[in-house]
């Protein structure tokens, strides 16, 4: 009974260390699609930098990005488990129906078979050596008798035949705990498990990074389809309101038929550009929607403009120093650098199977042997004649018992056919590939480095060369519109004008386009981090 009671306390703590959580719970964040509620029919307002932000939280890229890390995270506290304690919980119930008799057949059941043959003896050499006269010797049928009649006195009744040794109902129960006391394997797994987290987590810096290019891309081609058909819209209204005033020249006579239809022509043709323009709008804002992660179907209105603004933002950066920053801070070259070790460590992981492995061993079991009939038969050890019964209870003491033992395992794996050894040099030719890859990595970043400066630098010039052509189509403008106010020039040398304006115009928003994307592009190739702002970035190393 006490070792039972001694054995719940042990489970129960038991229970509660396999039943506690292995993390804490995760805490709230804002969610950045705040800013976009679901369900709503007006475009609701979006900036440049929201944009961003909510695409670093719903684009689905990304999100499976991050999931690499947390199976990563989760392989970690995989790793971990091959070294800490192994705890197993076993138990079982057996109800015994029918036992055989182990012994029946051989001589051996004869010690069970005589009856009290040593009791009878003892009595008589009593009763033989006793000074009392009235006792005297008995055959060994008739103190057989006496017996049989004190054990009905008794109300004990003894029953044969089956196992003398069997029991009714068996119960086992055990803990084993193991502990790994060295397995190089999985010391060199848990290194592996964890480089494997630092180069998912690299890569989600990456994505990020590039996400963000991405979404600035997207934002500025929809901003820019906007100003086209903006532009559009307004070539439009001139070109109707040309045509009226044609129309009515036309019919004074003072103006040939052929103008009306050429007017008409050049109306048609501005109103299937708008129609185009209006239609890679919104091609233009569902790629950013779907770029951000949210449903094409909610209407955005994007809060932006095309500004050049910090025209003088890494002028004087050189070529060698944008390189060695890129080298120094990319993520994805860190990445590539970290696959190596990673597969160093995998390699030392599988050259482990050479080394033994040594492991603790606790064993505590509990064992409960219980018949149906718990009366026990007890005798007078000085009168052979008399007999008591006890009645005992289920977890008597006399039917459970624990057992405790503690040990070392020792494995040692000495030949396994050269598997190990080709295991090893598949790994090493791993390792070689991953330095390929880094190289590779690293001269693909100098040319992205590169070509990034470059576009950067022609599109700040091409800015320049626009602002003068829209000044000469502005001064144009201008004076066409004195020659009509003088009479010399007609409406349609006007809207000819106005025309070449607001092309000059597009053309200056599409080399301001071109810059802002080319700058992005430029600050991915350097891998400037999402939260540092562009202006306050330094070109060392770190």
């Amino acid at each position: 009974m006490n070792h039972r009671r001694a054995l719940w306390p042990v489970l129960l703590l038991i229970g509660l260390w396999v039943a506690a959580p292995m993390g804490t719970p995760a805490q709230s964040v804002p969610d950045p699609t705040a800013v976009l509620p679901a369900g709503s029919e007006s475009p609701v307002s979006i900036t440049l930098d929201e944009a961003i932000q909510v695409a670093l939280d719903q684009n689905f890229d990304l999100q499976r990005t991050r999931l690499d890390v947390r199976n990563a995270d989760a392989q970690v506290r995989e790793a971990w488990g091959q070294v800490m304690p192994q705890i197993d919980v076993s138990g079982g119930y057996t109800r015994n129906v029918v036992t055989a008799n182990p012994f029946a057949g051989s001589d051996v059941t004869g010690l069970f078979a005589g009856g009290n043959s040593a009791d009878w003896v003892a009595f008589n050499e009593r009763a033989r050596t006793d000074d009392d006269p009235t006792t005297a010797p008995i055959t060994f049928q008739e103190f057989q008798d006496r017996q049989q009649e004190a054990r009905e006195a008794a109300g004990v009744s003894l029953g044969g035949g089956g196992n003398p040794f069997g029991v009714d109902n068996e119960f086992r129960s055990g803990i084993s705990l193991t502990q790994t006391l060295f397995n190089g394997s999985a010391f060199s797994a848990i290194a592996g498990a964890q480089q494997l987290k630092d180069v998912n987590q690299r890569a989600v810096d990456r994505r990020m990074q590039t996400l963000a290019d991405q979404v600035r891309q997207a934002y500025y081609d929809a901003l820019l389809a906007q100003e086209r058909v903006r532009v559009l819209q307004q070539r439009v209204q001139r070109t109707e309101t040309t045509l009226q005033e044609v129309s009515t020249q036309v019919r004074q006579g003072v103006t040939p038929k052929f103008q009306r239809l050429s007017t008409e022509v050049e109306l048609s043709n501005t109103q299937t550009q708008l129609v185009q323009a209006e239609n890679a709008t919104g091609l233009a804002l569902d790629n950013l929607k779907n770029t951000m992660g949210i449903p094409v179907d909610r209407p955005i209105r994007l809060d932006g403009s095309l500004d050049a603004e910090n025209m003088a933002l890494y002028r004087e950066v050189s070529m060698q120093r944008a390189i060695e920053t890129a080298l120094d801070r990319r993520p994805d070259v860190e990445q590539a650098r970290l696959a190596i070790e990673l597969r160093r460590v995998q390699e030392n992981t599988v050259r482990a199977e050479y080394l033994p492995r040594l492991s603790a061993v606790a064993n505590f079991n509990y064992t409960g042997r219980v018949p149906d009939d718990r009366e026990l038969t007890l005798s007078d050890p000085d009168d052979p004649f008399a007999y008591s019964t006890l009645d005992r209870g289920f977890f008597d003491d006399s039917f459970w018992n624990p057992a405790f033992s503690v040990g070392l395992q020792l494995s040692w794996n000495i030949f396994n056919g050269f598997q190990t050894t080709s295991r090893v040099e598949q790994q090493q030719v791993a390792v070689r590939r991953a330095e390929i890859d880094y190289e590779q990595a690293r001269r693909g970043v100098e040319l992205e480095v590169r070509r990034a400066l470059r576009n950067l630098e022609d599109a700040r010039q091409r800015i320049q060369n626009q602002q003068q052509n829209v000044q000469r189509a502005e001064t144009n403008y201008s004076f066409v519109s004195q020659r009509v106010q003088q009479g010399v020039s007609n409406q349609l040398e006007l809207r000819e004008a106005s025309d070449q304006l607001d092309q000059s115009r597009l053309n200056y928003l599409q080399a301001v386009h071109d810059y802002l994307t080319a700058r992005s592009a430029f600050e991915v190739a350097v891998g400037i981090p999402i939260a540092t702002p562009p202006a306050e970035f330094r070109f060392t190393s770190r």
